[in-house]
């Protein structure tokens, strides 16, 4: 209620008591980046309102220039806010009412003009954020392939969507959060194509967000339309390639774009979306295929290529006789649980330190670490040379899923896995990995399955998710968003 209240509050009509209002309020004075320009324009004062670093000096010199000229030809009777509101050479100018309204939009990088007398005043978007140029994303490379990616300004990434759908029927709703943030929202999806009903849930949970502050951005909000706790799987997935995101709104789905941040969420997703690069679709369908199947291989490596040997460790037995070399042929003093523990976070810790390292020392790091420390370890029998081998194949599975959520969410499954192992061996295998799967199954993202379309199963998007079909084939959108047109090309006429 305080806030309604406060927007409603009419803009004064002396300029005095708006400097002051500033002054006491937002700091103008005090904050060094926080300016007003004073001009007298036909023996009227008009203030400009703006925030240095946010704003295009070179904009706002030329918009001053047009108004010093009304003094040269306009009378005292003619209306001067309508004609500062026509002399205002730029695309967007807009009137606007209430004070808190024009507190925000020089708080956000625009410029207000005030005039004396007026309980109005206009806002012209002369923003220019501190931001780099789109170039390609390091988590998210391919070997052919567009090279611009998405920033952290909101308003270049909605354009290089644009770019590539050009379609009077694509939709950017923008919505502020944060009281004190005030962070700019966008939820992006083509008004005949996606789910009525997906549109709405995700407006409706974005606006009921009630934060100080989004700081970190997209991830935060994630948490607030999601819910998900201490589940570990990721529910969204996250884009910094302008192609991933605008072939998925071609697709059904609603995307969320957040200011300050260069990454895109695609709502809602499943286990499978989180397994696709882009790089599958700039290959041939042979090509894209077998890179898929590959993908797909280090993925089921990184969850059950170290519970599997361990349990081979543990019970040799259950191995044929062709295959009775696995195992270790030395005895040690650690048991091997132990070895596959500290090996696996071990190798946690060097990820952890190569994203911290600089970049001309990552390589000198990883050189020490694999040769010095995995060496000496198994010269001094802390480890056996096999369990350094699959617990780095394990991780090599690991790095080619696509996903960097996923891709931790599945070390934690294996970790689980290898516990349940420790302690029930075969059954507990078994178990594990039935109840691995169970709880798979169980998660929803936005009341979508997550092991769709497996389970529930549906043979032809099955199909897709094993075999990657060439454009021209891939006629119909995936039915799991619901798509309100279910054909992606035009019928023959």
């Amino acid at each position: 209620m305080a806030t309604e209240s406060k927007q409603k509050i009419p803009i004064p009509e002396s300029l005095d008591e708006l400097e002051s209002f500033f002054k006491e309020r937002i700091g103008l004075g005090t904050s060094f980046d926080l300016g007003v320009r004073k001009l007298k324009l036909v023996r009227k004062k008009v203030h400009l309102y703006y925030v240095n670093g946010l704003c295009d000096t070179g904009f706002i010199i030329e918009l001053m220039e047009q108004l010093i000229r009304i003094n040269e030809h306009e009378k005292m009777s003619s209306n001067l806010f309508e004609t500062i509101e026509n002399q205002l050479v730029h695309q967007s100018v807009k009137p606007i009412e209430s004070l808190d309204e024009l507190v925000d939009q020089v708080l956000s990088g625009l410029m207000v003009v005030t005039v004396e007398g007026e309980q109005k005043a206009l806002v012209v978007d002369v923003r220019s954020y501190p931001g780099r140029t789109p170039q390609e994303p390091d988590t998210e490379k391919v070997v052919r392939g567009s090279r611009d990616g998405f920033v952290e300004n909101i308003v270049v990434n909605t354009a290089l969507t644009r770019r590539r759908i050009r379609d009077e029927r694509l939709r950017f709703e923008i919505i502020k959060v944060g009281e004190r943030s005030k962070t700019d929202i966008a939820i992006a999806y083509i008004k005949d194509v996606a789910n009525d009903d997906l549109v709405s849930i995700i407006k409706k949970e974005i606006e009921a967000i009630k934060i100080d502050g989004l700081t970190m951005a997209d991830k935060a909000v994630e948490e607030f339309l999601l819910r998900q706790g201490y589940n570990p799987y990721p529910l969204v997935r996250y884009t910094e390639r302008a192609d991933v995101a605008a072939t998925h709104l071609l697709e059904g789905h609603v995307l969320v774009y957040v200011d300050t941040s260069p990454s895109v969420m695609i709502t809602p997703t499943t286990y499978f979306h989180h397994m696709q690069h882009a790089e599958e679709f700039r290959q041939s369908p042979a090509v894209g295929t077998f890179v898929r199947w590959v993908r797909f291989l280090g993925v089921f490596i990184s969850l059950f290529l170290l519970p599997l040997w361990f349990l081979f460790v543990l019970e040799p037995h259950l191995l044929p006789d062709k295959l009775a070399f696995i195992g270790p042929n030395e005895q040690t003093n650690i048991p091997i649980v132990v070895q596959l523990f500290l090996a696996d976070v071990g190798l946690e810790f060097l990820r952890l330190a190569a994203i911290h390292t600089p970049t001309p020392l990552s390589t000198a790091m990883g050189l020490i670490a694999a040769v010095l420390i995995g060496q000496i370890a198994i010269d001094v029998g802390l480890f056996v040379p096999e369990v350094i081998l699959y617990a780095a194949l394990a991780t090599i599975g690991t790095f080619t899923t696509p996903s960097y959520e996923l891709s931790i969410a599945n070390k934690i499954g294996r970790l689980l896995l290898l516990i349940a192992v420790a302690i029930f061996h075969a059954p507990g295998f078994v178990i594990g990995t039935t109840v691995y799967l169970l709880f798979l199954t169980s998660i929803r993202s936005l009341r979508t399955p997550y092991l769709w379309p497996f389970l529930p199963f549906n043979p032809r998007a099955a199909l897709q998710i094993l075999i990657r079909t060439s454009v021209p084939g891939d006629k119909i959108r995936p039915s799991i968003v619901h798509p309100k047109n279910r054909q992606k090309q035009p019928a023959n006429s």
